[in-house]
């Protein structure tokens, strides 16, 4: 007897597997999603143009070590106090763990040194969202005192780009304690007639806009950088309110006087320089 095998034709979408088989293969690290507009960018693409989204101009998060490769003078850059590394003073659960994770990627949550800017002497302190999102802990506000500090002994201008989800609440109180650590170097400074300015990025938030990321004879921000004390969300759930769809931006910051200038990543290092020279430092 006969056996005959009946089978079915093939639709074209059972031939999917086939035919992706033969669909290029495109690592995920050659494309970044802007947040903002939602558009695909080549990495290539986004780190010539110093991570700012090339169709809407956002601008992407930068770690310590690209900021500094953008501002400082190439090789200048000399870090002070590397070695300085968080611990669990307060036995907080859990934190041994996150601290080790965090050191992974950098290894603390701002990194401190001199450089030179246009070959001009300056002391250059980046903090970086990529440790616990930069936030203030014991040794943070001790790296940023010793750099304000030898600012002060070397007649030397001070630079700070900021970005921090504010006080490291595994450090309680010794962590609050920086605000006024960082705050007494910055008076010190200050008072021997040297120039400090701030760059806010985003986010600039809690204790350390409470505290030095304000302190600067002259604030400048990037666009659309969330700067706060308290969070957007925080407000509206205590408020109960809606707030404005730019609250708390470095534009809406800049119109209510707090700041003195938002400027674009591609002027950043440039308007330093000029703001550096008109203050004394360097060739007019």
């Amino acid at each position: 007897m006969d056996f005959f095998a009946f089978v079915k034709p093939k639709n074209e979408l059972e031939n999917t597997a086939e035919k992706q088989q033969n669909v290029p293969f495109v690592p995920d690290e050659m494309w970044v999603k802007c947040p903002k507009c939602n558009a695909m960018l080549l990495t290539t693409d986004m780190e010539e143009n110093l991570h700012v989204c090339t169709h809407c101009d956002h601008h992407f998060r930068m770690s310590a070590k690209q900021r500094i490769e953008l501002l400082a003078d190439k090789n200048s850059f000399v870090e002070q106090n590397g070695g300085l590394t968080g611990r669990n003073l307060l036995d907080f659960p859990g934190y041994n763990e996150k601290l080790e994770k965090a050191k992974k990627k950098a290894n603390e949550s701002v990194r401190c040194g001199e450089c030179t800017i246009d070959g001009i002497r300056t002391e250059l302190c980046v903090m970086d969202a990529e440790f616990m999102m930069g936030s203030m802990g014991t040794v943070t506000g001790e790296k940023i005192t010793r750099a304000f500090e030898y600012a002060t002994e070397n007649a030397l201008p001070v630079i700070i780009c900021t970005v921090s989800g504010g006080a490291r609440m595994q450090e309680g109180i010794l962590s609050l304690m920086q605000m006024a650590k960082t705050s007494g170097a910055v008076k010190r400074h200050s008072d021997a007639g040297l120039l400090y300015i701030t760059v806010l990025t985003d986010p600039t938030t809690g204790g350390v806009t409470a505290s030095f990321a304000m302190e600067g004879d002259i604030i400048l921000a990037e666009p659309n950088a969330l700067v706060a004390f308290a969070g957007p969300r925080v407000i509206e759930q205590t408020m109960r309110q809606k707030l404005p769809k730019d609250f708390q931006t470095s534009e809406f910051v800049l119109q209510k006087g707090f700041i003195d200038a938002v400027v674009q990543r591609s002027s950043l290092k440039p308007t330093l320089v000029k703001l550096l020279k008109l203050h004394g430092y360097g060739e007019v």
